[in-house]
């Protein structure tokens, strides 16, 4: 299922919350009206947390179904909500702490900022049970900004190099499309939050891209 939204009238709600396929973590906050909306396009169980009382949730927190890479300054507090969801979880000790950037995970693979300290990436496959490789998307090394990817598909950066796709379906065992958001935003994790069950998408998503995002993440 796909659902048009916002947050509090703003469309990039990539940067506000984070999914995998059992559970979305949201900012604090949100209507209650908004939240069913995101669990009934998602199927998921919702759980809201402020991660060190951030709301940018989606840019400080990396999830796939075994496990959670966040922000070295995240509070005790939110790191047992995490686990509580039953994810193993890694405070990343990194200056390229905004995880939720820098990381794009699903269930098979990740790839990451290639300035990643090389002592994070075994502690990282460990949390999150799937090989790590770093890299680029369209030249830019925040790929989990760059595209979005869940079991199914990847839809990413419509700059992105012939020699990125390649390890991108490599890495994540599926096929790459590219495509905007919000309508002509290049950077697909700002305002898509998707798992292989469903999608919420910004509010300014034209209905081209809408097809688009149809089609790369397998709901048609």
């Amino acid at each position: 299922m796909l659902e048009l939204m916002d947050f509090d009238r703003n469309p990039n709600i990539g940067i506000f919350c984070k999914a995998n396929e059992n559970i979305v973590f949201v900012r604090k906050g949100l209507q209650k009206r908004i939240r069913k909306k995101i669990e009934k396009a998602l199927d998921v169980k919702l759980v809201e947390i402020s991660i060190a009382n951030a709301n940018i949730i989606g840019s400080i927190l990396a999830i796939n179904s075994k496990g959670a890479i966040v922000t070295d300054f995240v509070d005790e507090e939110s790191s047992e909500i995490l686990e509580k969801q039953g994810l193993n979880v890694f405070a990343i000790q990194d200056n390229l702490n905004a995880t939720g950037n820098n990381v794009l995970v699903n269930d098979y693979g990740a790839l990451v900022h290639p300035d990643i300290k090389k002592s994070n990436i075994k502690k990282m496959e460990d949390v999150l049970d799937v090989p790590v490789y770093q890299g680029t998307i369209a030249g830019l090394k925040t790929v989990g900004m760059a595209a979005v990817v869940t079991n199914k598909g990847l839809l990413c950066h419509p700059k992105v190099e012939e020699k990125e796709r390649e390890q991108l379906e490599s890495i994540f065992d599926v096929e790459v499309m590219i495509g905007t958001v919000n309508h002509g935003v290049p950077l697909i994790g700002s305002g898509l939050v998707a798992n292989s069950k469903g999608a919420i998408i910004g509010s300014l998503t034209t209905g081209i891209e809408l097809n688009r995002i149809e089609e790369a993440l397998g709901f048609i």
